[in-house]
């Protein structure tokens, strides 16, 4: 859907607090599903955390991106994605090999600008969600750099820039787009 914008790229590089700015405007924004996976493993089992089981991480990441697609049908207007389905399937298909990016590229297709937010060691940080370094965020980064093209999608990188700028950027680039199918 023309409607549906994906903003991905590097961990730690700033989606979070853009989609915060974009909800902060009146935009709908699903939170991306990673975060919350590992928020409600760490309050229970922890057996599907990335660095415990990251296929099954990546298998619950697809799964609740479904769910949010879903739900995202029901609201008017853009909706914004922190990551989504398309970034779990390309973990899963570069850990597996499985050729889920594909199946699921056919199945949803989203604007065709994905935002992507390059490396800023600047700002990077770990937390309890996010426990793996800069240099795995980079490698992450790498792979949608490639596989995001590969679907036919346009990759558009965001500036290092405040937040608010980042967010105009955002909208500019999206406006006057045919955002209602």
């Amino acid at each position: 859907m023309d409607r549906f914008i994906i903003i991905s790229g590097c961990s730690g590089g700033g989606k979070s607090t853009l989609l915060e700015e974009l909800a902060r405007r009146g935009f709908s924004v699903i939170e991306e599903p990673g975060r919350r996976i590992v928020a409600a493993e760490l309050a229970g089992d922890g057996k599907a955390l990335p660095r415990v089981d990251a296929e099954a991480f990546l298998h619950k990441a697809i799964a609740l991106s479904l769910e949010d697609l879903e739900r995202a049908s029901t609201l008017p207007g853009p909706v914004f994605f922190d990551r989504g389905l398309l970034d779990a399937a390309s973990g899963l298909a570069e850990m597996t090999g499985e050729p889920v990016l594909q199946r699921f590229a056919e199945l949803w297709r989203f604007n065709e600008a994905v935002f992507l937010t390059p490396p800023w060691p600047e700002i990077y940080r770990q937390d309890a969600e996010r426990q793996h370094g800069l240099d795995a965020a980079i490698v992450e980064y790498e792979r949608l750099l490639r596989d995001y093209p590969a679907l036919g999608y346009e990759v558009v990188e965001l500036p290092k820039a405040p937040v608010a700028e980042r967010a105009n950027f955002v909208l500019r680039r999206i406006e006057g787009a045919n955002l209602t199918s």
